[in-house]
């Protein structure tokens, strides 16, 4: 490409304004080169087990627990200490790297704020170096950000701790090539916020904190660690600074946490549960297994017994290692509508408070309108305590593999198929126009969630379901009621807000990726492709 810049045989595809210049130094560019060359070739590899351990899921096989790390099961150990100030987490804000929201967020009644370069975020060139840029002038204490009201936002005094939930390990960076491939998404995120923030982040007595997701195998996080130690002997730092918390939102990992807090110990403070995307994945894993096939996904709270038994599962297991054990994310947001904000506030209090009396030590909330309402329930259950880490469910009937398979029962509707259309359509609209969080029909979406939409229409009509009212499920029926719920948005949205969207290339994926014969793994795939 005639705008391509080439740097110790990096290729950036993208000229170098203003921002590059600041954040893709000749030393950071270094840094990334060597992790890239050091560690991309085995990423391949580990991708490469994925697709295998998939094949045997879709020839018959089930996850279960592996035999052969028994011994790390059976045995007593535990990670190395939570640093003190990671030890109280009750309360956790998630979301894109965008200023305002990350002055929000910051300043809300919680103790963390993740920032999100994965599923919230679509990965724009543009929005990867603002989001950089943003984390930078946070950590350092220096952002703000005036609105065109002119309204003036900036950090307060003692903001929320920041921690950085770097892209999954099946995502590229498109923009920078490495032997003339895409070099891994998640380690330029990584490589640019530990460089440009480890020296202000340890003045402060804080350290690089990272959220890792999609992990599938217990490998995938050993080359985290490998990562983790060559950046903290680049950097001089002691063994241990790097920490991390790792999501278990894929149904192979629930079946191998204790091995993942194994491979991980020197740098693990928790586990989470990634509720939406753990429900996607069971989806995914046993998209072939017609006997496996979840209702509407309205009927799929964390009551269900699957989801209960995976919660319990990861507080035990979480417990009896010394590492937290974080809860889920409630996808409701606030209604200016009193009577909808009511029952939100009632089912969001009802959510953190099961999460609570369990045994999580702290949750997830998508807007600060919830935050009172989640540290109200975790400050009645914890009272004086940091956390639940003496919680050990010792009593708890054992978690079998059986019990974490098992489908919930419920009903397929028409009603929670259009619901399904609508949520995918206009979530995959806005994150081919550059924004990955969306509110919708009062929750906020995010790729998880229009994962679990397209993924259920697909095995419905893979596996020849019938509707409650007696429809068979078929390509035809969903490109019908694709077609119906697109004239839908078009007269709701407005002809303008419509034509000018990009409603119908997103039309176009979710057609392509429901009813290809085969099941696309991530939506975002052949979603950025759309993106510049």
């Amino acid at each position: 490409m005639t705008d391509s810049v080439i740097h110790n045989t990096l290729t950036f595809t993208q000229p170098f304004t203003q921002a590059e210049k600041q954040l893709l130094t000749p030393q950071a560019i270094d840094f990334l080169h060597t992790l890239v060359a050091r560690f991309a070739p085995e990423r391949e590899r580990l991708l490469k087990a994925r697709q295998q351990r998939q094949q045997r899921y879709d020839q018959g096989a089930l996850p279960d627990f592996d035999s052969e790390t028994t011994s790390i099961r059976e045995h007593e150990w535990q990670v190395r200490p939570i640093p003190q100030l990671l030890r109280d987490r009750r309360v956790e804000i998630t979301g894109p790297p965008d200023r305002k929201m990350v002055i929000n967020a910051l300043n809300a009644n919680v103790n963390v704020f993740m920032a999100d370069f994965e599923d919230s975020l679509a990965p724009t060139w543009q929005k990867l170096m603002d989001g950089q840029l943003t984390l930078r002038d946070a950590v350092n204490g220096t952002l703000s950000f005036t609105s065109e009201a002119g309204k003036i936002y900036q950090l307060k005094s003692d903001p929320a701790l920041l921690m950085c939930r770097v892209r999954g390990l099946h995502l590229n960076e498109k923009h920078v090539e490495w032997r003339d491939r895409a070099i891994p998404g998640g380690l330029f995120d990584f490589a640019l916020y530990l460089f440009h923030n480890v020296d202000a982040l340890l003045e402060k007595g804080h350290a690089p904190w990272f959220y890792l997701p999609k992990t599938e195998h217990a490998s995938e996080v050993a080359w985290w660690r490998e990562i983790f130690r060559f950046s903290e002997d680049r950097f001089d730092l002691p063994r241990g600074t790097i920490k991390a918390t790792v999501l278990i939102e894929t149904l192979p990992a629930v079946f191998q946490m204790d091995e993942i807090l194994w491979e991980l110990r020197d740098h693990v403070v928790g586990l989470n549960c990634g509720r939406w995307d753990y429900i996607f994945s069971y989806i995914k894993t046993l998209a072939q297994h017609g006997d496996r096939i979840l209702p509407d996904r309205q009927q799929i709270s964390m009551d269900q017994p699957f989801l209960d038994a995976y919660s319990r599962l990861l507080i035990k297991t979480c417990h009896r290692r010394g590492a937290l054990a974080m809860g889920g994310m409630s996808a409701l947001i606030p209604s200016k509508d009193a009577e909808r904000n009511a029952w939100v506030m009632q089912k969001v209090q009802e959510d953190k408070a099961r999460e609570a009396g369990n045994g999580h030590d702290g949750t997830w909330v998508a807007h600060p309108g919830l935050a009172d309402i989640a540290m109200a329930e975790f400050d009645r259950q914890l009272g004086e305590q940091l956390n639940q880490l003496h919680m050990s469910r010792d009593q708890d009937a054992p978690i079998t593999a059986e019990r974490l398979l098992r489908p919930c029962r419920g009903l397929r509707t028409e009603a929670g198929m259009r619901a399904n259309i609508r949520v995918a359509l206009q979530y995959l609209e806005a994150w081919i126009g550059g924004n990955g969080c969306v509110p919708i029909d009062g929750l906020m979406e995010d790729a998880a969630t229009a994962e679990i939409a397209r993924t259920s229409i697909w095995q419905w009509i893979h596996h020849k379901q019938i509707l409650s009212d007696g429809q068979l499920v078929t390509a035809e029926l969903f490109e019908r009621l694709l077609d119906e719920e697109m004239q839908v948005l078009q007269q709701t949205l407005g002809e303008d807000r419509f034509c000018s969207g990009r409603f119908a290339d997103a039309a176009a994926l979710m057609a392509q990726i429901t009813t290809d014969n085969e099941l696309v793994s991530f939506l975002t795939l052949p979603g950025y492709r759309l993106l510049p």
